[in-house]
């Protein structure tokens, strides 16, 4: 089987709340002209940059892993998979956007669920779908005034 790799979709609304957060942060230091704060603060921003961008989902020899840039953060069999779903969930996990993916599993996995969000959404399921055809699917695809260039909120 072949390797496929889906990279994580990056919400706008996400990244701005993060930059809401820290931005304020680096005021007093940009003010005061601390530049080791500076430099702590040009860290920071970089780490979290590269936090974001190199978040992927890739399916390879029957396996789901989700991969930050090269450090594995965890893989499942696909055959465990039971429903793929939609949800705007703000938990913790290896997503980039609010616009998610909740991949449930069966009882022989140590997670019961994943919230994932990749950039290619259709393609994924298909992807997961033709390695295992019983996966249920309920992702209605919603277009509307509230969506601008397909961001996600």
């Amino acid at each position: 089987m072949e390797k496929k790799v889906f990279r994580s979709r990056i919400s706008v609304l996400l990244v701005g709340f993060i930059l809401a957060i820290i931005i304020p942060t680096f005021i007093p230091v940009i003010h005061y002209g601390n530049n080791e704060g500076l430099y702590i603060a040009g860290g920071i921003l970089i780490f979290l940059a590269l936090l974001i961008t190199g978040m992927r989902y890739v399916i390879s020899n029957g396996r789901l892993s989700v991969k930050m840039w090269f450090i594995p953060n965890g893989s499942v069999d696909i055959m465990n998979i039971v429903s793929v779903k939609r949800t705007y969930n703000p938990l913790s996990s290896p997503a980039a956007s609010l616009k998610r993916l909740y991949i449930n599993f069966n009882n022989r996995t140590l997670l019961p669920f994943w919230l994932i969000s990749p950039d290619r959404e259709q393609e994924f399921i298909e992807a997961l779908k033709a390695i295992n055809p019983n996966i249920t699917v309920n992702v209605p695809e919603r277009k509307g005034k509230w969506r601008i260039w397909d961001w996600d909120i």
